[in-house]
């Protein structure tokens, strides 16, 4: 399909800059094929039913963003696909004022290596340092904060916290799994009262995530891969609800695609699956996630679940009623059985 299909106009207002506070008071349109009803987050207890699964990508988003001057340049790295134990992949601006064997000071004792450069502004790194990679990060590192937001103010001490969901373990992540920012502790317990059931899943977003579409179809263009796993034990559950006619809902693109590129089996390793129209959906029953930007990847995969035609009338109920988009804005629920 042509990307310009997926093209919608958005009033620059809606671009949430902060989250709802608290989390669960962040609006939620659930969308079916019946229609549209409009809710908030903390009523998710009483919309799912006994028995639904909440899938959740329990990823950490680590403070991804590094800076280093070579000579009279800035070099702005944002890390992307960690590799090995020290060797990560990363776009940069201003990759042209590097070459292999180079090496860049980031400050507290952090070093980089240009090991090779590819297209498109990526750099392959080795970074060094006396103490763990994870402490020389937390350092130098700023939280990467999606660029239409970082445009439009600086980062600061509270993004760190607002930036990462409760529930976030592993660390890995150069941008949130944002369906998941919604979620409090109160909100979990009501939940498990409610008899709805949680699992939880692990994809280390990368910065590929906020690329645009270049192509002008959808055949064209390449995903980033992002390395990912289902454990065993996940796995065997998920399946058992499955059989028991119980829905699974992924929270997030994140967790769905997983989730898809798995086919609810055991995996461990990357995935650079892209879903568009045409995709039969093996994995999941419903998806909770944020409004996205136009022409975006996020946009053609709900249009796949959803239909491009009820995805549309859903972005314009949202925009005519004041919803807030993007990482920090508000939610839905997608559900394309009813």
């Amino acid at each position: 399909m042509r990307v310009d299909d997926f093209d919608f106009d958005l009033p620059e207002d809606r671009i949430a800059l902060r989250p709802a506070a608290p989390r669960d008071s962040a609006r939620l349109l659930k969308v079916t094929p019946a229609g549209l009803s409009d809710h908030v987050v903390r009523d998710l207890p009483t919309i799912l039913r006994p028995g639904d699964v909440l899938v959740m990508n329990d990823t950490r988003v680590i403070p991804a963003q590094l800076a280093a001057r070579k000579g009279e340049a800035r070099i702005d790295v944002t890390l992307h696909q960690r590799l090995g134990a020290s060797e990560w992949l990363a776009f940069v601006r201003n990759a042209r004022r590097l070459k292999p064997g180079d090496r860049v000071e980031f400050g507290a004792g952090l070093e980089g290596l240009v090991l090779a450069k590819g297209p498109d502004g990526v750099v392959h790194w080795r970074f060094e340092s006396a103490d763990p990679l994870d402490v020389a990060f937390g350092r130098v590192g700023r939280m990467p904060l999606p660029p239409y937001i970082a445009r439009r103010r600086a980062i600061d001490a509270r993004d760190a916290t607002d930036y990462q969901t409760v529930y976030a373990r592993s660390d890995g992540s150069v941008a949130a799994p944002t369906a998941g920012l919604h979620f409090t502790p109160d909100l979990l317990g009501r939940l498990d009262s409610a008899g709805i059931v949680r699992e939880t899943v692990t994809l280390h977003v990368g910065a590929g995530t906020f690329l645009p579409v270049k192509a002008a179809d959808t055949a064209e263009h390449r995903m980033h891969a992002e390395w990912g796993r289902v454990p065993a034990d996940v796995s065997a559950r998920l399946k058992a609800a499955r059989a028991e006619g119980r829905r699974i809902i992924a929270v997030g693109t994140t967790s769905l695609r997983l989730l898809e590129a798995s086919g609810l089996e055991p995996f461990e390793g990357t995935t650079d699956i892209f879903i568009t129209p045409g995709h039969r959906f093996r994995a999941i029953d419903g998806l909770m996630t944020n409004f996205h930007l136009p022409r975006s990847t996020l946009f053609i995969l709900v249009s796949a679940l959803m239909g491009l035609d009820r995805m549309r009338a859903a972005y314009a109920h949202a925009i005519e009623h004041g919803y807030r988009f993007y990482s920090y804005g508000d939610s839905s629920l997608l559900l394309p059985n009813g």
